[in-house]
């Protein structure tokens, strides 16, 4: 008898239950790292204001500045229950969201999913739920970061980087 397909593979998105859409979270951290918009109509008072869109014409920028509430070794949240109380702008990723939310980067396995990628092979649901070969494949924020609470937001363009668009299969 053959083996049932994992349920990322047999089921949408939408179609998972919550503990099967939770353990698609690869936990790579990046969605914690600060993104900015580079546009010409910013100016001093909305330049680090939050958006919920993107508009044509405008190109979101990563940064390794990180969230304070992140564990820079574990890659997780050290209050991952009251995150979105604690840091208004923080998103909760939902199946209901999902279209919506434009700053995933290309790696994320949700967006993967989303666009037909399908998992990376170095996600944890495929190494016993260890994220060791997504840390040594580079694709978590680990050992790349500085947190929010230790640098001068006014000099954000300094900590502007590519490294987290990267996707390697």
């Amino acid at each position: 008898m053959k083996d049932a397909p994992p349920f990322w593979q047999s089921k949408t998105l939408e179609q998972m239950t919550r503990q099967e859409w939770e353990s698609l979270c690869d936990g790579c951290a990046k969605c914690c790292l600060h993104k900015f918009i580079d546009d010409e109509e910013t100016d001093d008072e909305s330049e680090l204001m939050p958006t919920t869109y993107i508009k044509e014409g405008e190109q979101m920028n990563y940064s390794n500045i990180a969230c304070h509430l992140l564990n820079d070794k574990t890659c997780q949240c050290s209050q991952y229950s009251k995150r979105t109380t604690l840091v208004p702008d923080c998103v909760q990723l939902t199946q209901d969201n999902i279209d919506s939310v434009f700053f995933m980067p290309p790696s994320c396995t949700y967006r993967r999913l989303k666009e037909g990628r399908g998992i990376p092979s170095w996600h944890p649901l495929l190494h016993k739920g260890k994220k060791s070969a997504m840390h040594k494949a580079g694709m978590s924020v680990r050992g790349k970061i500085v947190k929010d609470s230790d640098v001068d937001l006014d000099y954000f363009e300094d900590y502007i980087v590519l490294w987290p668009l990267d996707d390697i299969d």
